[in-house]
């Protein structure tokens, strides 16, 4: 069970005890806020699941909720790092089909791990900073992009987790 791997990480908190993020002036704060609420939701949604229970999909449908936050990982990657800092970046349909040794503990600290990389970046550059690809996208957009990004999946991952067993508002 997660709950093994989980003794080490941080908690994720309660849905009842995160509550919506504060207003706030400034604007990349109420970005990142609105970012880590919904990773917080998303981790939620892996909670005293089996690693076999993070991987299971209805009859070949949707994404495994392991999948959803390997994916996810994999996009704040590419965005903040490729788009932003320049870095090169590859994307694979594999990112939606973990390998087996890919555990649920070790899936949940690489995402905590690049939620923390993200911010730092997104702290170090105005929102007005534009993107490497000549697209006329700044951080902003990025920022924007990634709470959408994550919310599809975040409501993927509830649909998924409720047909696996019956779970509701993590």
């Amino acid at each position: 069970m997660l709950s093994e791997v989980a003794a080490s990480l941080p908690p994720v908190p309660d849905r009842a005890e995160t509550p919506d993020p504060s207003l706030t002036a400034d604007e990349r704060e109420l970005l990142l806020a609105w970012l880590s609420y919904l990773r917080t939701s998303l981790l939620g949604k892996l909670e005293d699941l089996t690693e076999e229970q993070a991987r299971w999909r209805p009859d070949g449908a949707l994404i495994c909720l392991l999948g959803v936050v390997n994916h996810l990982t994999q996009v704040e990657w590419r965005w903040i790092d490729g788009m932003m800092l320049g870095a090169q970046t590859s994307r694979s349909e594999a990112e939606f089909h973990p390998a087996p040794e890919l555990t649920v503990g070790e899936a949940v600290r690489r995402y905590r791990e690049r939620a923390e990389a993200t911010e730092r970046a997104v702290r170090s550059m105005p929102v007005t900073q534009p993107c490497r690809d000549g697209s006329g996208r700044d951080l902003r957009w990025v920022l924007l992009h990634l709470i959408e990004e994550t919310a599809r999946h975040a409501g993927h991952a509830d649909a998924t987790r409720e047909l696996l067993d019956g779970t509701t508002g993590l």
